[in-house]
């Protein structure tokens, strides 16, 4: 970047180069007048202003985008916008999805918050700072842009954090300091997170290393666990070396589906194991079968991002750097592809879907082989986006082709929160198609698929103009149940209050502005009321182009549901009593 005003520029162009150096392509947000001048930037530095309904639905958006592109950026005005973020940020906090949230706020001057005005959009009692503070328990590090002379030290300290902790991080931007002129000369400089910990030990880092090829070495019964925070903590290339290495019966959790290549031999689920070898993991109930799939802390050894647990001990480590020394162990020595005895591989895919029965056409659609079947439907290099509830179940018995990605939640569970998200998804599936077009590469991009409930659409239907908004590429199965089916589990089966008004869904393109008859952005809806209806949606070439946007109603009994989320909601259930399980 060139000099400017002797190596000056805009503390707004500083921020905004900054987010485009680690690959933010689009912003997702909602202007307001604490943040206005500062959108003015983000068009000169190569970002996309994508243009959110409400703030809501922007941070979920926000949230999509990262755990696609490994970094997103969210922008709000002060108060009243940042709070309706909030519920978005706890979820990215909580699931470690690094999100830059900033938000506009009042000038410093003496006119403004030093003088402690009684200011729109504040509680109206001279505290700047309160909002600030409710952000701390919801962000890895923050930074008050009020000073020029540090505000560049600020913004890179704070990116890093953000990326080094994978979590969303905070930064206030006053409108009187958009324009302010700070050092353009750290631009040159690349931020780069370290994962090396500060109190990490070289001879315990060796010890760790001994021991692991040891366990692994004398196994007779292993097993591998993929996580969630694998992807997170950019381990799954170990990961996906070590499972092919071993050949040992390798399982994921709901947080990790999609992050192993369910067409190995070995993708199988779980069993005993005298070693298990755990990436990233999430030990929340719902991940977990309601604790139940937990492992004995003898037989296990969990990876995360800094720290290795193994033999009742916690090594603080570099894990990516360790585990290549242990898997640089393992070639210069004849490990046994698998050790299990009498251990055979699990059926393939193509097994399990020959046999599911042949569906009678006018028979209802059920949760037991709908997602099984489904699987046919989709394609390798797809990302699929499931919603919390009755989906996020279901959609463990999807059987994915090689480079599918999942997006889901594991612990925080908002409903509502997958169509959003899904709009981030598909942003970041566009920039990098674009970027891909921009340097010759011919790396392949797949659909964007959400299977969504229809009391989780209500929530944030508004997602839909978003969509249209940015002319989207998306597909979109609404399962119509008729209200919260996993509320009525948990309790309620007949209850009033686990129903939903009765929407039109698939009017909902034409109220929130779909195209019409633009041959570039085809606009189809479907709906199936039975498996026939089904089929011959899934064999439509119209739906499964995805491109512009599809949405397919799919009709299923408000009390049918997948036996795997009638047995943990039934924990649950007795859990919220206050009984032992």
């Amino acid at each position: 970047m060139g000099a400017i005003n002797g190596g000056k520029v805009d503390l707004a162009e500083y921020l905004c180069t900054r987010l485009h150096q680690l690959g933010v392509r689009s912003v997702h947000g909602v202007p307001g007048d604490y943040n206005l001048v500062a959108l003015d930037y983000l068009k000169p530095a190569g970002l996309h202003w994508t243009g959110n309904a409400n703030e809501l639905n922007a941070g979920y958006a926000a949230d999509g985008y990262a755990r696609i592109k490994g970094i997103s950026a969210l922008i709000t005005a002060f108060g009243v916008g940042e709070l309706s973020a909030l519920n978005a940020i706890g979820g990215a906090y909580a699931e470690k999805v690094p999100v830059v949230h900033i938000v506009g706020t009042p000038p410093t001057t003496a006119h403004a918050q030093k003088k402690g005005l009684n200011l729109h959009h504040s509680f109206g009692d001279g505290n700047f700072r309160r909002f600030a503070g409710i952000y701390k328990d919801f962000t890895c590090a923050q930074a008050n842009l009020d000073d020029p002379a540090i505000a560049p030290e600020l913004i890179d300290r704070v990116l890093q954090q953000c990326l080094q902790e994978s979590r969303p991080v905070y930064i206030e931007l006053p409108t009187d300091m958009v324009k302010a002129k700070v050092s353009s000369v750290d631009l040159d400089h690349r931020i780069a997170p370290s994962f090396k910990p500060s109190n990490a030990d070289a001879r315990i880092e060796a010890i760790a290393v001994s021991t692991l090829l040891s366990r692994i070495k004398n196994a007779k019964r292993p097993a591998i666990i993929v996580d969630g925070f694998t992807t997170r903590y950019n381990l799954l290339p170990e990961a996906d070396e070590l499972i092919r290495t071993t050949g040992w019966p390798t399982y994921v959790t709901p947080f990790g589906k999609g992050s192993v290549n369910e067409t190995l031999h070995n993708f199988h689920g779980v069993r005993y194991s005298d070693l298990v070898i755990r990436f990233g993991p999430l030990d929340a109930d719902t991940n977990t079968f309601g604790f139940t799939a937990l492992t004995p802390v003898e037989n296990t050894v969990s990876i995360h991002r800094t720290t290795i647990d193994i033999d009742g001990r916690t090594v603080h480590a570099d894990t990516k750097a360790l585990l290549c020394r242990v898997l640089d162990g393992l070639h210069d020595t004849n490990i046994p592809r698998s050790s299990w005895v009498g251990y055979s591989p699990p059926p393939r895919p193509r097994e399990l879907l020959d046999a599911l029965p042949v569906p009678v056409p006018d028979a209802q659609i059920d949760q037991k082989t709908f997602w099984t079947r489904v699987s046919e439907f989709l394609r390798p290099h797809d990302i699929v986006v499931v919603e919390t509830g009755t989906a996020s179940l279901g959609a463990n018995d999807l059987i994915l082709p090689p480079g599918v990605k999942m997006v889901n939640s594991a612990i925080w569970l908002s409903i509502g929160c997958a169509l959003a998200a899904a709009v981030g998804v598909s942003q970041a599936q566009r920039d990098i198609v674009i970027h891909n077009n921009n340097t010759n590469n011919n790396s392949t991009a797949g659909r964007t698929i959400l299977f969504e409930g229809d009391g989780s659409f209500q929530m944030t239907a508004q997602a839909l103009g978003d969509i249209y908004r940015n002319r989207l590429d998306m597909i979109v199965f609404l399962i119509n149940n008729d209200g919260y089916t996993i509320e009525r589990y948990i309790h309620g089966m007949k209850a009033g209050y686990n129903d939903v008004h009765p929407w039109r869904y698939l009017d909902a393109p034409s109220f929130f502005g779909a195209p019409v008859d633009d041959p570039s952005y085809p606009v189809v809806t479907r709906k199936a009321e039975n498996w026939g209806q089904l089929m011959d949606v899934l064999a439509d070439e119209e739906v499964a182009a995805g491109k512009g946007f599809c949405m397919v109603e799919v009709v299923m009994g408000r009390e049918d549901a997948p036996e795997e989320l009638k047995r943990l909601v039934q924990m649950a259930a007795r859990r919220n009593n206050g009984d032992n399980v």
